[in-house]
């Protein structure tokens, strides 16, 4: 009853919060370029990285030069003004700088620039002015009133629909704020199901989420790894949802013979790879298997002999062709040489000025 009333009194404070945003639209700060949202309700777990990692790749191959904002949780060196996690061409800052989430997707997307700021509108002024950004994709900005943005999408799945606020539940908010995303990118294994939790948030769009493994690769050195069907494969995660993981090893074809699993963001250490590699030769595994986000937190460590490799998670968003349209009528393509600032040749110049 007391977590009832507490969820509640949290969900209640949480609409307040996003009504008074709404009652006036000056309260929220514009960037020059369009900025596209992902976010979900729930706290942690629902698969948005990946999927800021498609959106990104879209807007990429469609002409934009998109820059990816980030919050940058868990980083342990928080400093003032923005952080360039990325210049688009190399990786310009570590895991304490960064956070797990912006050093794997910095990784993961060459090209675009990755920035992380407390602040996502001093980072997107600064992605347009240093890097002639012509689109942002917020990451985790569900709840980020404080920045205007074109598209908001909802990262939900069908747990989502009974689920309540925190700490009654696992909701930042009431289910009803849903109606407030412009479509719901749905964890659902058919279209219908996709429709189905949309109209169950009242969201009238709504796409379906694709997940796949891709090809392991070892840590650090990040070469390709083939591990066969039918291999005994010991899996260590530091994720929030780590079942969903444990799953897709088991869906490719692999043989989980033992896991372990820490908190998520969890950082680890010499006695925690001394335990990992013990209980890996206890179960006779022939390797080591983790999350790429886990793989940028295992590297900050000496592996010894652990044979460790990372199997990625692969988003799409299907139907692909339905997404695209919808996503580019509201964003349009731009050519590369068109609309936004030019790219400052020395970009760390600016950052003083932040």
């Amino acid at each position: 009853m007391i977590l009832r009333t507490l969820g509640r009194a949290y969900g209640a404070a949480a609409a307040w919060r996003r009504r008074w945003y709404a009652r006036d639209p000056e309260r929220r700060r514009r960037l020059a370029s369009p900025v596209v949202s992902i976010g979900n309700l729930r706290v942690g777990g629902s698969g948005k990285t990946p999927l800021v990692e498609h959106v990104a790749r879209l807007l990429a191959r469609e002409g934009h030069r998109p820059a990816v904002l980030s919050r940058g949780y868990g980083r342990r060196d928080v400093r003032a003004g923005v952080t360039v996690v990325s210049d688009g061409t190399r990786v310009v800052a570590g895991l304490d700088e960064a956070g797990d989430e912006p050093l794997m997707l910095a990784r993961a997307l060459a090209g675009v620039p990755v920035l992380v700021c407390e602040d996502r509108y001093l980072a997107g002024r600064l992605a347009e002015r240093a890097f002639g950004a012509t689109v942002h994709v917020l990451d985790d900005g569900f709840q980020h009133f404080q920045l205007e943005r074109t598209v908001d999408l909802l990262v939900v799945d069908e747990s989502d629909l009974t689920d309540r606020p925190m700490p009654d539940g696992r909701l930042r908010e009431a289910l009803a704020a849903a109606v407030a995303a412009d479509a719901v990118l749905v964890d659902a294994g058919y279209d219908a199901a996709a429709d189905r939790i949309g109209r169950g948030m009242h969201v009238a769009q709504a796409f379906r989420v694709t997940r796949t493994s891709g090809a392991p690769r070892t840590v650090p050195a990040r070469d390709t790894v083939v591990v066969p069907t039918g291999a005994r494969v010991f899996a260590v995660s530091g994720i929030a949802r780590p079942e969903r993981f444990y799953a897709d090893l088991t869906a490719v074809g692999w043989q989980v013979v033992e896991t372990m699993t820490f908190r998520d963001h969890y950082r680890y250490g010499a006695r925690d790879v001394a335990r990992i590699a013990a209980a890996a030769r206890a179960s006779a595994a022939a390797i080591v298997l983790t999350t790429d986000k886990d793989a940028v937190r295992f590297e900050a460590c000496a592996l010894g002999d652990l044979p460790l490799a990372a199997v990625p998670l692969v988003a799409g968003i299907e139907p692909a062709d339905a997404f695209r349209a919808w996503l580019l009528a509201r964003v349009p393509a731009q050519h590369p040489e068109s609309p936004g600032e030019s790219p400052i040749p020395n970009p760390e110049s600016l950052l003083p000025r932040w």
